[in-house]
């Protein structure tokens, strides 16, 4: 599980609990005076889905449950859009639409779309 907490100082910090090995581990990023967080739902082909963009200067992430883990997602390099990964699986953005992918089966996209609300 990760539990998330910001600060009105502007620090996030995750805690990622569940795990043996990552028991007690915790993340903490500055989000400083020009980092920001923001929050967008997707209608997916299989339900909504809430994702949490953190930018923090050279660090862009993105996290999201995925199967019902919380899954952290970092920005890497793409042609077009916003493009995160997290071990096998990729969550690719741009405009309003969206895919979530697990690059394993390559038969496994979900397409989403930005909800308005």
């Amino acid at each position: 599980m990760t539990l998330l907490h910001a600060t009105a100082t502007g620090i996030m910090s995750m805690t990622l609990m569940g795990a043996p090995a990552m028991a007690g581990v915790a993340l903490t990023l500055d989000l400083g005076p020009a980092g920001e967080t923001t929050a967008a739902t997707y209608r997916c082909d299989d339900g909504d889905l809430v994702v949490t963009y953190v930018n923090v200067g050279a660090n862009s992430l993105a996290l999201l449950q995925v199967d019902g883990e919380e899954r952290v997602f970092v920005n890497v390099m793409s042609a077009s859009g916003a493009r995160y990964v997290s071990g096998s699986l990729e969550w690719w953005s741009k405009g309003d639409g969206a895919v979530l992918t697990d690059l394993q089966d390559e038969d496994s996209g979900t397409s989403c779309t930005a909800s308005q609300e």
